[in-house]
């Protein structure tokens, strides 16, 4: 079985490709992942700060993915 990793995606993105990626990841539209970090950055600003951590560790998806 293929495992398919977490990777920032470099077709779908608007800032660093976050939301894409874990979109990709799970399968679903990337505007409901945009969604839900821009409710979580207005319920207390901690979508924010998960955001970052995110782009920090996820690598960049590889040309060929």
């Amino acid at each position: 079985m293929i495992r398919q990793g977490l990777y920032r995606s470099r077709s779908d993105r608007m800032i660093a490709g976050v939301c894409g990626g874990l979109a990709k990841r799970f399968s679903i539209p990337s505007i409901w992942v945009r969604l839900a970090f821009v409710f979580i950055i207005l319920l207390g600003g901690a979508g924010f700060l998960l955001y970052l951590i995110l782009w920090i560790i996820m690598p960049e998806e590889s040309l060929g993915a």
